[in-house]
């Protein structure tokens, strides 16, 4: 990797961790803490919360009638998300350490905590924990798979890739075969519970 690229790889990794504290201060101002699973509001943001909250029967008939038409479509994934999940999770609590891959956490990408939002109904909490799943299991999934390519193949493609997973930006240009065998080593030794990095 020249020295132009890990620069700019380096200014992305201080970027993104300034957007993460920028973040999570922005979350203090809105009043509330997190307490172990909990998140709590102060009582008067929840009793705003509360009176925002549009009933079941009002929420019924002014939705977009679409979303009701299309729901069982929707909610039918929930069968190939799972069955993935759990081929997936297989894989990586089998394999990963005869790899000797330290293991994703779950919990670190599936998280439910819309369902303490006092404003949303029973049905739209219901629809906030279906995406949180999927969209967590997604990211999960993905950077088991990101941990598995750079065990195995560490390489960047010869052509543009739209869409890549954080692991990817510092994989080995494509046809840069020299000394590979030992670089793929030190990718591999990266991976290992106690060196693991997410950059």
């Amino acid at each position: 990797m020249n020295e132009r690229v890990q620069q700019l790889l380096n200014q992305m990794n201080v970027l993104e961790d300034e957007l993460r504290t920028a973040l999570s201060e922005q979350q203090s101002t809105m009043f509330f803490q997190i307490k172990g699973k909990r998140v709590e509001f102060e009582q008067s943001i929840k009793a705003t919360h509360r009176k925002l909250k549009i009933n079941f029967f009002r929420w019924l008939v002014t939705d977009r009638p679409q979303n009701l038409i299309t729901g069982p479509i929707i909610y039918s994934m929930i069968v190939p998300l799972l069955v993935t999940d759990l081929f997936v999770s297989f894989y990586q609590f089998t394999c990963f350490p005869i790899y000797g891959i330290k293991k994703v956490k779950r919990a670190d990408y599936i998280i439910f905590d819309r369902q303490h939002l006092s404003y949303l109904n029973f049905i739209e909490k219901f629809h906030c924990t279906y995406c949180a799943y999927g969209t967590g299991m997604v990211a999960y999934i993905s950077e088991i798979i990101a941990r598995t390519e750079q065990y195995f193949c560490p390489i960047k493609h010869a052509r543009k890739v739209l869409s890549t997973h954080a692991r990817y930006s510092r994989f080995l240009d494509f046809g840069d075969a020299e000394n590979y065998e030992a670089k793929l080593e030190e990718y591999r030794r990266a991976l290992s519970p106690d060196r693991i990095d997410k950059k």
